[in-house]
């Protein structure tokens, strides 16, 4: 039987724009399934729509995964984490990648357009969806992330 592929979200920034396009299709051409929030050229654009447009689709469960792109990745990061459910991690290698899935579960890897070539990033994709989160001690600081976000606000 074939492994299914979780649907996977991705958006960009002007500055991410090149890159979220050779991404996509190579994410399409590993047999997942893409929506594409945009942007869709490289006209200045402002990030925080495009972050919050992907965050949301995770955050409603809408979609497992997601992958966010701009220049640096921090912008992007930033906005996504404002959503419920959403844990963005900033990544710029494979390590980043694994640890990012094993130790924080991450479900939203924001990449640095202008740090990762698209070679380096095709791995760095790859090792993030192929890494799974680990149990113990990591499942329960997961856990307790979670109890921060019911009470955010309430401090």
């Amino acid at each position: 039987m074939a492994e299914r592929r979780p649907k996977i979200v991705i958006g960009a920034d002007h500055g991410g724009f090149t890159l979220k396009d050779k991404i996509k299709k190579f994410l399409e051409k590993e047999g997942y399934k893409v929506e594409d929030v945009g942007t869709y050229s490289s006209e200045p654009c402002d990030y925080p729509r495009f972050a919050y447009e992907a965050a949301k689709k995770v955050s409603g469960r809408k979609t497992q995964k997601g992958i966010l792109i701009c220049k640096t990745g921090t912008g992007m990061a930033v906005v996504a984490n404002k959503l419920s459910g959403v844990r963005a991690g900033v990544c710029l290698s494979k390590a980043d990648a694994k640890s990012a899935r094993q130790h924080n579960d991450t479900n939203v890897l924001v990449l640095a357009a202008t740090k990762t070539s698209p070679g380096k990033t095709r791995g760095i994709v790859r090792t993030w969806l192929r890494t799974k989160a680990l149990k113990g001690r990591h499942a329960r600081r997961v856990r307790q992330i979670k109890e921060l976000e019911k009470r955010k606000g309430a401090a």
